[in-house]
This record gives C-alpha cells, sequence and structure tokens, in this order.
C-alpha cells in the first residue's frame, strides 16, 4: 500500500506522548462523518453518565426525540429515546463503539464512570497495538472502549509485536 501519508494534522487526536493534551471540547458546526446513534430508556441518566462519566457535552437537545453529544471534533453521539427494553438489553452489549483520548484522562473517566455507575469499567488494559484501553458499559448497554495512545517505543514489547506479527516497522527512536 504506496497511497498512504501521515494526516495527523486533519483530526483532533494529539501525537501520542505522556504529557499530551486533550483536545478541546469541540462546539463547531459540521457535516458528521461519523456518528453512533444510542438507544435509551432514561435520556437523563443516559445524559448524565455520558457527560460526567466520559468527558462528552450536550451539543443540542430535541426534547423527546434526540439528545446530540460531543467531545472532540468528529466524536458524536445520538441519544435517541426507546420504550423497547430489547434495543439496550443486549448481553453481552450489542455495540462497541471507541474514542481517542489521551494518557491523562484514562483513570479520571475510569473514577468517573465507577462513581456514576459501580462496575460499570474493566480495566485500564495495555494493548499489544500501544495503547492503553478502558472498557465502560453505558447505562444503554454500550461497550464504549477510551483509548490513549501511548509513546511509541522501538525496543517495547508492542513494537516488537508489530514488527514480527504485522511487518511494521515504526518510527526510530
Amino acid at each position: 500500500m504506496t497511497d498512504t501519508y501521515p494526516a495527523f494534522d486533519m483530526g483532533p487526536v494529539p501525537l501520542p506522548a505522556l504529557d499530551a493534551e486533550p483536545a478541546e471540547l469541540f462546539r463547531g458546526i459540521y457535516g458528521m462523518p461519523m456518528f453512533v446513534n444510542v438507544p435509551t430508556l432514561d435520556m437523563a441518566a443516559s445524559v448524565e453518565f455520558w457527560t460526567r462519566g466520559l468527558g462528552f457535552f450536550e451539543f443540542f437537545a430535541a426534547p423527546g426525540r434526540v439528545t446530540h453529544l460531543r467531545r472532540w471534533a468528529f466524536q458524536d453521539v445520538l441519544l435517541v429515546p426507546t420504550e423497547d427494553p430489547a434495543a439496550v438489553l443486549a448481553d453481552p452489549p450489542a455495540m462497541t463503539v471507541t474514542f481517542s483520548c489521551v494518557l491523562s484522562q484514562v483513570d479520571q473517566i475510569a473514577t468517573a464512570c465507577a462513581e456514576l455507575v459501580p462496575g460499570s469499567i474493566t480495566g485500564p488494559r495495555r494493548t499489544p497495538w500501544n495503547t492503553i484501553d478502558l472498557e465502560v458499559v453505558t447505562p444503554e448497554n454500550v461497550r464504549v472502549i477510551m483509548t490513549a495512545a501511548r509513546p511509541y517505543d522501538p525496543a517495547s514489547a508492542e513494537a516488537q509485536s508489530l514488527r514480527d506479527e504485522l511487518g511494521i516497522e515504526g518510527p526510530s527512536a
């Protein structure tokens, strides 16, 4: 594949670093290239969990119809009311969505979510692809992965795994 190129400047995700600063909450209006629809039985509880726990803010609401939540640019969630318990009670969760964050946010999110809904988090855990991932199951039974990239270390087990298993050579130190 030779038609790829670095395009980090197009999105809000900072380069991996131990002291990376999170992007600002994005309040601009744009055509959303991707968003998630999440059915909820309890809109107020869902808005509270997503805002206080996961760090989203209420961008727009049409009461009884939709609440549009956002974190960074291109991290949009539409909460939509439902009266059908089957729409939210799949076991295991029927949907998983992943949102980027920075390393300094992982523990904050874990603490906030665990306070709001005890037992809602798993992790954080280190992944073979060089991230720290926190799994959160929301009140709507959506599995949300908050993922933070770690700085690339060519001597790390993750870098060795990328080289050996996938043939990916990362940048040199």
